[in-house]
């Protein structure tokens, strides 16, 4: 059975995950959110598709990646490009695992706030992970 907290770090190792795929598959892209400039300023590659394993679709500030079995990574930047995530994109996420897990808001918050650090808040309701690249599973 799945907890709220094996969700939560599961999607930052999902989330890491994707970003090391993006980056060995698009040279020289630095950090994920680079996908969005690519996209919006220099047409380098669509607004959907595939990257590596992944089938992507850009959507306002962010980006929702697919793996191949469906489970759904959804993520937004911030201005200075940090990956930031909320509980809608962790239940989404929940939802979507192979073996679906629908957790409440509080459950999720409760489970955040015990992975604090290595995730912050960085505004009310919206989490990073403290340490670019770093896996909460390492931490748990």
């Amino acid at each position: 059975m799945v907890t709220e907290r094996d969700l939560v770090i599961g999607y930052i190792d999902d989330l890491h995950a994707v970003g090391v795929a993006v980056r060995a598959a698009i040279t020289p892209l630095e950090r994920l959110a680079d996908v969005l400039g690519l996209v919006r300023s220099h047409r380098i590659i669509s607004g959907s598709g595939e990257i590596g394993a992944y089938s992507y679709r850009v959507h306002g500030a962010g980006c929702l990646f697919i793996t191949d079995n469906g489970t759904e990574i959804d993520v937004d930047f911030a201005a200075d490009g940090r990956e930031i995530f909320d509980f809608w994109r962790l239940r989404c996420y929940g939802r979507s695992l192979p073996e679906p897990h629908d957790p409440t808001e509080e459950d999720l918050r409760s489970a955040v706030e015990s992975l604090k650090p290595p995730l912050v808040e960085v505004r009310p309701g919206w989490f990073s992970v403290a340490e670019a690249g770093a896996s909460a599973r390492g931490r748990a």
